[in-house]
């Protein structure tokens, strides 16, 4: 047989939501130029990625690759969990 071709982008991001089950939301940065000014700014974009294993947790790296649509707003899954954060360094 073939190896199939993965269509679709792939964009690493840090998990911000864990709340949802098989669901992660992972916020994105990136740069924009002012037109006027000339300065880059930060903006940021949140996707929900499909955790079929729910993995990942709050401040997750993680890389995440458009797919088939899961619902009416989650469009990507997880593809794999680059670093994992420490459980001790999270402060409530």
């Amino acid at each position: 047989m073939t190896e199939q071709k993965q269509a679709g982008r792939t964009v690493i991001g840090k998990v911000i939501s864990d709340k949802m089950d098989k669901t992660i939301v992972v916020q994105t940065e990136h740069k924009v130029k002012d037109p006027l000014y000339g300065k880059y700014m930060r903006r940021f974009s949140k996707m929900y990625a499909h955790d079929d294993k729910n993995v990942c947790g709050i401040g997750d790296l993680v890389a995440i690759r458009q797919s088939r649509p899961f619902s009416k707003t989650k469009h990507w899954i997880l593809v794999e969990v680059l670093q994992k954060m420490r459980k001790d360094a999270i402060v409530d």
